[in-house]
Parts: C-alpha cells; sequence; structure tokens
C-alpha cells in the first residue's frame, strides 16, 4: 500500500508540528493531568495502586468515566473545567472492571470475576451515572474483555475473551474454554439480560487456532455491525449486531518491517528487519460505516508495531508499516526494552471529528505517545501530530463537542517512588504545538534515534549550534549529539559515536560534555563502584575517538560512590585551562547537605575542589546535575529525585568564578556561595502542560546569551519518554 507520508514530508510535519501561527489550523496541545490516585477514598491507603485504562465521557462531555482494574472499580473525573479536572469519586465492585462505555445517564462496565483461567465468569454492570450505584448486573457466562454501546443505543455488545494462561504450555493455543461475543438488547438505557446473545466466534479456519478465537476488542457502527479483533489469532470478524449473524470473518495478514530496530542491546539501530509479522490487532475502531482501523500491538506471536485500515468485507486499505514507529523514534519516544519484542506497541485507537476534520489518534503504549492523523484523505490517514502522554496510554475519548481530547494512562509507579497513572486532557485550539521539543531528522537513512539525553554545551563560535550527550542507559552507543536550536523543534542533525580503539566504548555513563575548541569534547562519565565502572574524564577528537582518559585520583577514589560527576565545563585556556566537574551527591568524606565541585588542570595533573551547599530536600535526596562557565559565573543544575507532584526543587544557581578557588583533595574544602537564579519548576510545568519531570540534566548558554535546558527521559523505561527542551530566560 501506499504510505502518504514520505521520510521528508515526515521530517517537515515534525518541524512545523511545532511551528503554526496563531492564524494556521487548530492544534492539539495537552491543558490538563489528573492523577487518578486523587480518586482514592480518604479511608484507604494514599499509596494504592490505582489506574485508568478504559475511559469514556458522559454524553454531555462533563464527566469522565474509566475503568480502575487495581482498584476494582469504576471511577469518574468531573472536567466541566477542563483545565482544572476534579475528583468525582468512585464505584466499587466485585471484581475486575475490563471495559467501560456510556450510553444516556448509564455506564455499561464488563466485569471479570473468574476464579481461575479454566474457570472463568463476569457480568455486565450498569451503573447509574449521577447516583453513583451499580442498578443491575447481567452474567456473562465467561471474562469479558472490551465493552461496546451502538451509536442508536440499542445494543451493548461484549467481547468474552476467556483469556488464555501464559504460564500454561508456553502460552500456546487453544485453551479452552473458548470465548464468544455477546450482544444484549438496551431498553431506555436499561439492559435486558433476558435478549442476552452469544455469537460463537469458532470455526474460522484462517485463525491461529479457530477453536479458541478469544476476542479482544470491538466497535459498532451507525449500522449496528460490530467489528470484532482477535488478536492471539490475528483475526477479525464483523457481527450483524441486529441478528447475532456472523457477516464476515478473515485473518489480519501479516506485513514486512525493515529499517527498525529489533535487539534490546543498549543501542537505537534502526536498520533491522522482520518479515511476515503477524499484525495481532488489539483496538479496533470504526473510521465510517465502511472502514476500520486496527492497532497492531500484538500478543501472541506478532505484533507489527504500526496500524492498518480496513473495508469492512477485509480489503487492506492502508497498511503504515514502520512510519508510526519511526515518528515515535524521531522525537525521542523508542523504548529500547522493548525493541526485541514488539517495538512501540500501538495500542489503543480514537477518532472523532473536529471541524471539518476526521481525526485518527495512534496510541503506542509503549512510548507513550500519540499520534495525531488527518483522515480526510481516506487512502491514506495524514500524520500531523505527536502528543506526550503519560506511562502507558491504554485508551481514550474524543469529545469533539467541547474541542476536547482524553487519555488514560494506565502504568501506577507511586509504590515504587515513580509518578502515578494520569488522565490526560487536550484542547483543540488555535496555537502553536507544544511538542515534541526536539526532535531528530527523521529523512536520514538510518534514523538517528535518541533519547536520556544527560549533558548540554554549546558551541563558542554558533549560536544555533548546541551538542547534548546520552547517559548508560545507551550503553552500546555512547554519543554526542549535534543539535540546531534554532529550528522549532529544536533538530538533531548528527551524532558522533563516542569509541575506544574505533569500536563502541563500554562502561561508560556521559553526564557532560564541552567543548574544547578544537573540534573535539571533554566528557564527565559517572561511575559505578559497585559495578566496576569507573569515574573518568575523558578527551575525545571530532570522530568521539577516546585520545585521553583521566583518572580520578586514589585519595578522592576512597570516599567514592555512585554518584559521580553530572557535569563538565571549562574555564580559560591553553596551560590556564581547568576543568570542572560537579558531583551530584555527597561522598563519603563529605558533610552531610554538601557536595564537591571537583577541578582539574590538564597542563598539570593536579586536581582540587571546592565544596557547594545543597538545598534541603522535602522528600528523597538533593543533587546537581549540571554546571557550565559563562561570564564571570559558573551555573548550576541543583534538583530533587522527585516526581509529579512530589517535585519541588528544580532550580539553577550561580557562582561567582571569583570563589571558585579549589583546594587540595583531603584538605578542608572552602564552600562556596551560591544565588539562585531561575526556579526552573514553573517552567517545566508549563513547558507542556503535563507533570513534573524528574530529571532536569542539561543546561548551556549559547554564544548569542541564550539559554537552554533538556530533560532526561530515562530511556522511555519507567518514563512518559517526555524530553523538555526549552530556553531559560535568565538575568545573568
Amino acid at each position: 500500500m501506499k504510505l502518504r507520508l514520505s521520510s521528508a514530508a515526515l521530517s517537515a510535519a515534525l518541524l512545523a508540528s511545532a511551528a503554526i501561527p496563531a492564524s494556521a489550523d487548530p492544534v492539539f496541545n495537552r491543558i490538563a493531568v489528573f492523577p487518578v490516585n486523587e480518586n482514592l477514598p480518604a479511608d484507604m491507603d494514599a499509596m494504592s495502586a490505582t489506574s485508568a485504562e478504559i475511559i469514556t465521557a458522559t454524553e454531555d462531555g462533563n464527566m469522565l468515566v474509566y475503568s480502575d482494574s487495581p482498584l476494582e472499580a469504576v471511577g469518574f473525573i468531573d472536567i466541566k473545567d477542563p483545565r482544572a479536572p476534579k475528583p468525582a469519586g468512585i464505584v466499587k465492585l466485585d471484581g475486575e472492571p475490563t471495559s467501560v462505555a456510556v450510553s444516556g445517564a448509564k455506564a455499561f462496565v464488563g466485569v471479570n470475576t473468574s476464579e481461575s483461567f479454566t474457570a472463568p465468569s463476569g457480568f455486565l454492570g450498569v451503573i447509574d451515572i449521577a447516583s453513583k450505584t451499580l442498578e443491575a448486573q447481567c452474567d456473562l457466562g465467561g471474562q469479558p474483555d472490551s465493552v461496546a454501546v451502538s451509536p442508536d443505543g440499542s445494543i451493548v455488545a461484549i467481547a468474552i475473551e476467556n483469556e488464555r494462561d501464559e504460564d500454561l504450555n508456553d502460552g500456546e493455543i487453544p485453551q479452552m474454554p473458548a470465548g464468544d461475543l455477546v450482544i444484549i438488547s438496551l431498553k431506555d438505557g436499561v439492559a435486558d439480560c433476558a435478549t442476552t446473545k452469544h455469537v460463537a466466534m469458532t470455526g474460522f479456519d484462517e485463525m491461529t487456532a479457530p477453536s479458541d478465537p478469544e476476542p479482544e476488542f470491538i466497535d459498532i457502527n451507525d449500522d449496528n455491525e460490530i467489528v470484532v479483533t482477535m488478536q492471539e489469532n490475528n483475526g477479525i470478524a464483523v457481527v450483524d449486531g441486529n441478528t447475532g449473524a456472523v457477516k464476515t470473518h478473515f485473518s489480519a495478514g501479516t506485513v514486512d518491517l525493515t529499517g527498525i530496530d529489533t535487539e534490546k542491546d543498549g543501542k537505537l539501530d534502526f536498520t533491522g528487519s522482520l518479515n511476515d509479522v503477524p499484525r495481532e490487532p488489539d483496538t479496533v475502531k470504526w473510521l465510517d460505516n465502511d472502514r476500520f482501523v486496527i492497532a497492531n500491538e500484538g500478543d501472541y506471536k506478532g505484533g507489527s508495531r504500526g496500524f492498518s485500515i480496513f473495508s469492512d468485507a477485509g480489503e487492506l486499505l492502508h497498511e503504515a508499516g514502520t512510519s508510526f514507529e519511526r515518528a515515535v523514534a524521531a522525537i525521542g519516544h523508542f523504548p529500547d526494552k522493548r525493541a526485541g519484542k514488539k517495538g512501540v506497541e500501538p495500542e489503543g485507537l480514537i477518532v472523532g471529528q473536529y471541524g471539518d476534520t476526521n481525526y485518527l489518534f495512534v496510541m503506542s503504549e509503549r512510548g507513550s505517545v500519540v499520534g495525531v492523523y488527518n483522515d480526510n484523505v481516506q487512502e491514506a490517514p495524514e500524520l500531523v501530530q505527536l502528543l506526550p502522554s503519560g506511562i502507558g496510554p491504554e485508551s481514550g475519548v474524543a469529545i469533539p463537542a467541547r474541542n476536547l481530547l482524553v487519555t488514560a494512562n494506565e502504568e501506577d509507579l507511586g509504590p515504587d517512588g515513580g509518578v502515578r497513572a494520569h488522565v490526560m486532557l487536550y484542547a483543540y485550539e488555535e496555537g502553536e504545538a507544544d511538542y515534541p521539543q526536539i526532535a531528530s531528522d527523521v529523512s536520514r537513512d538510518p534514523l538517528i534515534g535518541f533519547g536520556a539525553l544527560s549533558g548540554l554545551a554549546a558551541d563558542p563560535a554558533d549560536a544555533s549550534k548546541l551538542y547534548a550527550v546520552n547517559d548508560s542507559f545507551y550503553s552500546g552507543q555512547p554519543s554526542v549529539f549535534i543539535i540546531d536550536a534554532s529550528k522549532k523543534p529544536a533538530l538533531i542533525t548528527d551524532a558522533i559515536r563516542v569509541t575506544r580503539n574505533g569500536e563502541p566504548a563500554e562502561k561508560l555513563d556521559l553526564e557532560g560534555v564541552a567543548v574544547d575548541g578544537n573540534g573535539g569534547f571533554w566528557l564527565a562519565s559517572e561511575g559505578n563502584p559497585d559495578k566496576d565502572v569507573p569515574h573518568a574524564v575523558l578527551h575525545i577528537d571530532g570522530t568521539g575517538e577516546i585520545t585521553e582518559t583521566i583518572d580520578l585520583p586514589e585519595e578522592l577514589l576512597a570516599n567514592q560512590t555512585r554518584f559521580g560527576m553530572e557535569g563538565i565545563t571549562t574555564v580559560g585556556e591553553g596551560d590556564d585551562l581547568t576543568l570542572w566537574m560537579a558531583v551530584q551527591r555527597e561522598w563519603a568524606d563529605d558533610a552531610k547537605g554538601f557536595v564537591k565541585l571537583l577541578a582539574y588542570t590538564p597542563a598539570t595533573g593536579a586536581w582540587g575542589a571546592v565544596s557547594y551547599p545543597l538545598e534541603t530536600p522535602e522528600k528523597g535526596w538533593m543533587g546537581l546535575s549540571e554546571i557550565t562557565a559563562n561570564g564571570d559565573n559558573v551555573y548550576i543544575v541543583e534538583r530533587d529525585n522527585q516526581i509529579g507532584a512530589a517535585a519541588k526543587v528544580k532550580k539553577l544557581f550561580k557562582v561567582s568564578l571569583a570563589d571558585m578557588k579549589p583546594a587540595a583533595i583531603g584538605s578542608e574544602l572552602p564552600v562556596v556561595e551560591k544565588q539562585e537564579v531561575v526556579d526552573l519548576l514553573p517552567l517545566m510545568k508549563s513547558a507542556t502542560n503535563g507533570y513534573v519531570v524528574d530529571k532536569i540534566e542539561g543546561f548551556t548558554i549559547a554564544a548569542d546569551g541564550t539559554a537552554y535546558a533538556v530533560t532526561d527521559n530515562d530511556g522511555v523505561d519507567d518514563s512518559s519518554g517526555e524530553t523538555l527542551f526549552f530556553k531559560v530566560p535568565m538575568n545573568m
């Protein structure tokens, strides 16, 4: 099939999406986030696991309704003011909610009550939204998954998956009992349990296991046709919702993939290929009464990393191939730890008409990003935006009447000290796209993937050119990235791979970069003594080859911890050159609340240090992330290790160079005096109206005096994958 968006066009789209003038067509931007733990009852532990999985909205668009599996509840969020969503309570259920749909004043929820894989059970619950009470329930005879209500409100359909035990026989199917499709009539918004109809999905010979269909997801069009995906079976069926007759069934087919990363190996290498990959669709949505789209997440033996559009007769109309995954990778959201499996794993889909434009939204579960496609050109949707989402977007809902879009992000890392599960709201309005703020040139082949940016430096001669390094998440590909900061979003134009004897340099955790003035760079590598990774200062030439490794002196290493150098900068030149490095946290010989700024003079090999006073954290620890010399001062990024609502300190301080008089290692170190320059927290909150990310790790001042900051996205591992890259207003 023809791909509408070429690599060059995609690159242009990524750049244009963040530079649309106010008079242009509207764009989607995030306006609010809601952590669903705020819906926890007062008598429950605040750290109880919660989730937002399948989400929908009331017909007036003022209330969101979502399923919360770990809480065994349906949750409600008041969005009368979409920029200030409020908790609106929960309805507890005697079982695990798997999906929810709304029709009129009622919410219909599939509830799994299975005792085991071999004894599946569940019911359809009917919740009155106004009173938040469970009014009725219909037995389903199996374990429900997806729930959908017809547009005319006449039927509710439920996919009965009766899912497989992945630990039994290596998860091979068939595993009985077989699932099916349930259809129940609605009368005045009330489910008539007596009309419950079971539609068999077995016996389709093109399926992987015809006796065990495991229906996954359903959607209903205006003609009351129900489209059903059978993910493990790589199959699709279309059912007449009025009669229960199966109109057609067919295989979702396979895809050949090229230009993808196929190895979990600590590097981003988009030169791999896979052949005959089963699509194995999860979510399915009707685009109109004749076409539907599937998200090819994979679950059993496939997952083709994209999405496909079919006619209701089973004709393939469009195949996205690798274009969606490459677009996600170009903004730093590719999850390398999932490269050997299903890549970005497109799972959720949303469709909606805003103004005169039909939009398709494709959600990457592992990349935590949403692709926005213009579907007005039916033969091939056009990518127009990429939106940041929370961790693990599972589903979403379009509310065109209010120009709103909503995503539900299921991952709750709160019990482990991470970010909570979130619902995110976006507005469709005139303005510029807020995201992405940095991207690579997707027209390059091979594509330059990036992530975990952990240090920033400026070119002394070119105000538009910056440099960044990645940290040990990409241990197989340590790199210096070249950034054109004049673009919007900023554009990664090239990458210099750091090598030792021509091979990728191992055991590096690059956390700082400084220009050497001769085409090369000074790098700070944070070590970890528990893993035999040394703390070191490196010099590389313009090709990335390590020309010098400077080990820390023994008297310093005697007190080392794994929290080492987080930035490097240069002061002076020639024989007067001094390298200054910021140590992130206290070492064994530091007083609590004080860390070292290390000085090294290459001409003499002398080491020294001063002591820097840290802010006091409300929670967790405080540390340094960057050091940059400019004019008469050095600028230092100081942060706590908190994320979301718990984040309190993300600040930029300055220290006068006149105060930077290092003493010998092992002696009493002079304490420098610092001055706050900018509180970065409000900038990070307002950058994309998301929650505050943990790691602001790069800061520099360009040749024209413009200051920039960048965040570390942790390689999209237990992270939303967002990389913030923004200008820092400051009075220097």
